[in-house]
């Protein structure tokens, strides 16, 4: 009962009018309303456009294999492309690892022996030269005077002899044969840096010579030798010179046949022998006796022109016998 009564107050304070204003909104055709169109450009206009996430292709397609289905007909199914073949793959197989050797722990670990160093190469045996069967050979063992002529040093057990005269080899009086000079000379007769040019054994050096002389000498000795195969050597050196240099250098014979050496043995010889001048020079000769007897043996030596110093150093000379 109350409440209709609130009710019939409101419509009458004014309710009532608003009430037909509702009423009648509903009963007016909807001539005002925008048509669908409209209402999609409204929303079309008003609306605010989403982002955009651009998706990438998955593949690209390749333009040699594209193909265009008939219209209206299905596409066609894609040719894949072919995949690369992978490299075989290249299995190392390790190597077996050996097991480990079980030790007996009751026995010591055995050592390796140290290293033995190679067995030392057997020495050669020392082969005995030959005896020297010269007496006094590198004329050590003293000098006398030949005919008591202080020019005339000999060694011991040794003979000079030589040709004064004619020259058969050159007629021309100037390079007549003379007599030579002998000396046996020591280190302390000659200056050191000549003692290994002069003196090959011992202390002592023989020089036979003649100063703007031609010499044709001969040194002998004699030996007592029994049958068999000897070998006599002989070492000289010809210093021979035609002039010095400003310096004092020595300028040597400038022909070959200005000085000669013969080996004698038991009257026979090899002939005569051109040395090098200005050096050392060793000669050999072999010869063989059939009977025990006193043998001569020795050297013949000739400069056959006068030069300013016809000079000869004579040392170290051996007699040997060779083979059986």
């Amino acid at each position: 009962m109350k409440t209709g009564m609130r009710w019939r107050a409101w419509l009458r304070g004014g309710g009532g009018m608003l009430l037909w204003l509702l009423l009648a909104a509903c009963r007016a055709p909807a001539t005002n309303l925008p048509t669908p169109a409209a209402l999609v450009d409204v929303v079309t206009a008003t609306s605010v456009p989403l982002a955009t996430e651009t998706v990438p292709a998955t593949w690209t397609p390749d333009p040699l294999h594209l193909e265009i289905a008939p219209t209206g007909g299905p596409l066609p199914s894609r040719t894949p492309r072919a995949t690369a073949t992978p490299w075989p793959t290249r299995t190392i197989t390790p190597s077996p690892t050996p097991p480990p050797t079980a030790t007996n722990p009751s026995q010591p670990t055995p050592v390796p022996p140290p290293p033995t160093s190679a067995p030392p190469s057997p020495t050669p045996p020392v082969i005995a030269a030959a005896p020297n069967l010269l007496p006094n050979g590198s004329f050590e063992a003293g000098w006398y005077n030949h005919n008591g002529i202080p020019e005339l040093q000999v060694p011991d057990q040794w003979r000079l002899e030589w040709e004064a005269g004619a020259n058969p080899l050159d007629p021309d009086p100037w390079n007549a044969y003379v007599r030579p000079e002998s000396r046996v000379l020591s280190r302390a007769f000659l200056p050191a840096f000549e003692h290994p040019l002069f003196i090959w054994d011992g202390n002592q050096t023989v020089k036979i010579f003649k100063e703007h002389g031609a010499i044709s000498f001969r040194l002998l000795t004699t030996v007592d030798l029994a049958p068999g195969q000897y070998e006599l050597e002989i070492n000289v050196f010809p210093d021979l010179i035609v002039d010095y240099t400003p310096a004092g250098g020595k300028i040597w014979a400038p022909d070959p046949l200005s000085g000669e050496v013969q080996l004698l043995a038991d009257g026979r010889t090899d002939g005569w022998r051109l040395p090098l001048f200005g050096q050392k020079n060793t000669f050999t000769y072999r010869f063989s006796i059939t009977e025990a007897h006193p043998v001569t043996v020795g050297a013949a030596i000739r400069g056959r022109w006068a030069v300013p110093n016809n000079g000869w150093f004579l040392d170290d000379w051996k007699l040997r016998r060779v083979g059986e």
